[in-house]
């Protein structure tokens, strides 16, 4: 339940999301609207956005969300990850997570609604992408969100996925504009290793492959220079 945030902590990446605190992380309606960037030197009024943030919302929930009895807050359990047994003595009262068949209703309350809203308003926005791994298309609460999202012409959605789902991806696709659908279906382009090696793009700063097309270039010149040298001097004689 938790193999994104223990990625992300191993890769070193910050994550953004409604809990403020660090020693009891809890659930806050206010939005934050801010992102960590830096001025680079030398250039005014240009703020870069800071790599390795992220923002992180968990639309059902999480294991080691809780709620607390006395003020009702949400708030953050620290439990170590890949856990075996854990302790609970209501967890139907005490765990905020409800992977039920009555999603559509539970999402209308406190805290989905928030997450909800978290996630339209990220998707539902001119020139977005929305990359699903693993998503079946079966919970028609999200499917509605992303119909509105594929209303706007400029926004995208990528689909990876081991196969089709009992054909309800191929559903959804029948009722949205194909041209802003990627189909990525089937074992060999979903599994993570080959889809990491041979399907998505390089990291965008990858300093030694640019080192390698420069030093190409210039040696692409210099033996261009050399054959016009050698044509001229052919010519001369």
């Amino acid at each position: 339940d938790r193999f994104i945030e223990y990625g992300l902590d191993k890769a070193g990446i910050l994550t953004i999301d409604r809990f403020n605190g660090k020693i009891k992380p809890i659930f806050r309606l206010n939005r934050l609207e801010f992102d960590y960037h830096y001025n680079p030197p030398g250039i005014r009024g240009e703020p870069r956005y800071l790599e390795g943030v992220v923002r992180l919302t968990k639309l059902h929930g999480s294991l080691d969300w809780r709620f607390e009895t006395q003020s009702r807050n949400i708030y953050k359990e620290f439990i170590p990850f890949g856990h075996g047994e854990i302790k609970i003595d209501d967890p139907y009262e005490q765990v905020v997570i409800y992977p039920n068949a009555y999603k559509g209703i539970d999402t209308a309350f406190f805290p989905y609604s928030e997450l909800f809203r978290d996630f339209s308003i990220a998707i539902c926005r001119p020139n977005s992408v929305l990359v699903t791994y693993g998503y079946g298309f079966g919970d028609s609460h999200i499917n509605k969100i992303i119909s509105n999202m594929l209303t706007i012409p400029s926004t995208h959605l990528v689909i990876i996925s081991f196969d089709k789902a009992n054909d309800r991806i191929q559903k959804f696709i029948e009722k949205e504009n194909i041209s802003q659908i990627t189909l990525l279906v089937g074992n060999e382009v979903a599994k993570l290793e080959n889809l990491v090696n041979y399907y998505l793009p390089k990291p965008a700063i990858d300093r030694i492959s640019d080192r390698m097309y420069q030093i190409l270039e210039k040696r692409n010149i210099v033996e261009r220079e050399n054959k016009e040298d050698r044509k001229e001097n052919e010519s001369g004689i």
